[in-house]
């Protein structure tokens, strides 16, 4: 197999103020909570956002392990959809000291490239500012962050920094170039 050469990089928000809205796209998008965590909705989420841009971390992950993840105190997943249909998502994970972290976002591939990304992510990093509103027992949050690397969408580090995401920390390693799993791992 060939080596590439793998870039993350990690950015951040410090003040709700920082945040630049996208355009909100039109009344046959709605962005809802899901309140109950669902270990099916997330990884059917996870795998069809993700199949195509080697998100693979969690695919192993048992029922159990997904229920651990999701049910820990101020775990949110907010999804985007189309008229019903879940067209992407984003998952916070708040962090000791006031750190809410974007641990997932992104789109169904059949979803992007309609402006859909800038509106889901500024409501996500909007619901990531008022997470403690949400969870009496979270202190308010002090920083938003994220990180994306270059083997996600082509637009996703243009869409962070639009909205008002700097980066602080990049870093590079080799890495062995996979197939991506595709939406449908294993099948």
């Amino acid at each position: 197999m060939s080596t590439i050469t793998l870039t993350t990089w990690s950015l951040e928000m410090t003040s709700p103020a920082d945040l630049v809205p996208a355009a909100i796209p039109g009344p046959e998008i709605t962005i809802t909570r899901a309140e109950v965590p669902s270990p099916e909705l997330s990884r059917f989420l996870y795998a069809s956002v993700g199949g195509d841009i080697h998100w693979t971390d969690r695919l192993s992950l048992t029922r159990a392990q997904w229920v651990e993840l999701l049910e820990r105190p101020g775990v949110e997943t907010w999804v985007a959809y189309d008229r019903g249909t879940p067209a992407g998502y984003v998952e916070l994970d708040p962090q000791p000291d006031g750190v809410v972290e974007i641990m997932y976002f992104g789109l169904l591939p059949d979803f992007r490239g309609r402006r859909i990304g800038g509106h889901l992510l500024t409501f996500g990093t909007a619901r990531a500012w008022d997470l403690a509103s949400r969870w009496p027992d979270r202190e308010p949050t002090r920083r938003v962050w994220v990180h994306t690397c270059s083997l996600d969408g082509p637009t996703a580090m243009d869409n962070y920094q639009r909205r008002g995401f700097k980066v602080f920390k990049t870093e590079t390693e080799p890495k062995e170039a996979t197939p991506t799993p595709g939406p449908w791992p294993g099948a």
